[in-house]
């Protein structure tokens, strides 16, 4: 707290706001550094790929696939069976009927093929496949 006189007598006090700002620049900075770290959905190892576009920052439907086969539309867990009512809930109000797939890179293909199937029986238009940009020098 800073004080002083005035001529009159009479006492102001100044709040010192120096060690506010110094707080909150480190809670800044260890948002920042924390971020990046914290990814949201499901834990996936993507394929890598060279040519990929940035995904846009909302989607209607995500479908997340784990390389034991554990499906989750969005962040609900799905099964084949009910995998195609959980995609038509999900893309129920969208304005395009579009699914990104997530699918981990040690995924057997076969089970992808059988996906692909429930996915053109829910009438989605547009199956965009989610990838980490690859380096290039890096194989």
């Amino acid at each position: 707290m800073g004080f002083s006189v005035d001529d009159q007598n009479k006492v102001s006090s100044e709040p010192n706001v120096v060690p506010l700002c110094d707080v909150l620049l480190v809670l800044l900075i260890i948002f920042m550094v924390i971020t990046p770290l914290i990814q949201k959905g499901v834990d996936v190892s993507l394929p890598t790929a060279l040519n990929t576009i940035d995904m846009p920052e909302t989607t209607d439907a995500i479908l997340h696939i784990r390389k034991d086969g554990t499906m989750y539309v969005n962040e609900d867990q799905a099964t084949m069976e009910n995998l195609r009512t959980l995609l038509e809930e999900a893309l129920i109000t969208a304005s395009e009927r579009k699914l990104y797939l997530r699918a981990d890179q040690e995924l057997e293909y076969g089970v992808i093929v059988d996906i692909i199937q429930i996915v053109k029986e829910a009438d989605i238009e547009i199956i965009g496949i989610i990838a980490e940009k690859k380096t290039k020098g890096i194989d």
